[in-house]
């Protein structure tokens, strides 16, 4: 079984080609094809919708042949299409979904609207045969776990349950983390995407300088809008060389949120095993915290691998790749969705 995959749902076009292995859910990626547009969008400070998708349809077609090439594959072989429905912007969703459509038409394959958030979600599973499977020797309800998917967009905590049962704990109620990065990185004069540019300069600081606030901690949801507005009162009374230590501060109370609310849940449903994904969970403090508090609360810990956690077609097709495995089809009439949920 041999999926092809677009994800376009931002400023981000991928085209990703993954075969599953005959008699289990190991697969091969074929190919995985990424065209950044940071560039054609930092001088803006952030994702301008219009450039987006103009320049999806210039590069999708691109990845379409590169990625065909890489894997030696022509696509006529490839059993079934499947593209990202949502939710994201509607005209970068617009040209991934048509392509994606357009080819399940014209080869008389299967289509599959896949939710974004979902491709997030199964990332760290990504390549270890079991999909969310429980793994051999464990109880059947061991397939349960928390899911913490942290990006530019999104700040949730998921109750999995199993392949599209989903239960959503708590999510942003105004910024998403990512949101909250990038903004503070544009008020210090840092680059975009802001994260990155945040940690870099928190490796060399203190975390303990500037007390910012930890907001809704006895929430299930998530509010980082505060934080930002705190580092924004804060900034006109600093003086010196203060940057490093307040980019340590600002992360170390989004990591400490995001860790406290991610175990809590975790302990309130019973489960024994925490995953996190999304761009955010590329930062390795983050990472770092979340795993050595997992191991402290006697839970296993995933995450996905950093080329994953980004916006990538490589996690879409394996997303499709599991629900063909559960007998689930889109139909090609099927209309995205910019706010398409993963669970309520």
């Amino acid at each position: 079984m041999t999926v092809l995959a677009l994800e376009t749902s931002c400023d981000e076009t991928g085209v990703a080609i993954l075969r599953r292995r005959n008699g289990d859910l190991a697969s091969d990626l074929l190919a995985s094809e990424v065209a950044s547009q940071i560039t054609a969008h930092e001088k803006y400070g952030g994702v301008v919708p219009e450039i987006a998708s103009r320049n999806h349809l210039i590069y999708a077609p691109r990845l379409l042949d590169r990625a065909a090439s890489s894997a030696n594959i022509d696509l006529s072989e490839v059993d079934a299409f499947a593209a990202t429905s949502g939710p994201g912007l509607a005209s970068s969703l617009m040209i991934g979904a048509s392509i994606a459509k357009g080819l399940a038409i014209g080869f008389g394959k299967p289509y599959l609207a896949i939710n974004h958030l979902e491709g997030h979600l199964l990332s760290p599973f990504f390549g270890s045969g079991i999909g969310i499977r429980p793994s051999p020797g464990t109880s059947p309800g061991s397939r349960c776990h928390v899911s913490l998917i942290v990006s530019g967009g999104h700040t949730m905590s998921i109750f999995v349950r199993d392949l599209s049962d989903y239960q959503l704990i708590g999510r942003t109620v105004d910024d998403a983390a990512g949101e909250a990065f990038d903004k503070v990185a544009k008020m210090l004069g840092l680059g975009y995407p802001g994260g990155p540019e945040i940690e870099k300069h928190a490796r060399n600081g203190d975390p303990n300088r500037f007390d910012l606030p930890r907001s809704m901690l006895d929430s299930e949801n998530f509010s980082f809008s505060g934080l930002k507005t705190a580092v924004r009162y804060l900034l006109p009374k600093l003086e010196g060389d203060f940057l490093a230590d307040l980019c340590a501060s600002f992360q170390q109370a989004i990591i400490d949120v995001l860790v406290r609310k991610t175990i809590a849940a975790a302990r309130k449903y019973g489960v024994n095993l925490v995953t996190v994904s999304g761009g955010v969970s590329c930062n390795q403090e983050l990472r770092r915290q979340l795993g050595e508090a997992c191991v402290r609360g006697g839970f296993e810990f995933k995450n996905a691998k950093p080329s994953l956690c980004t916006d990538n077609a490589a996690m879409i097709a394996f997303a499709a790749l599991l629900r063909l495995r559960a007998g689930f089809q889109s139909h090609v009439t099927e209309e995205i969705d910019p706010n398409l949920a993963l669970a309520r």
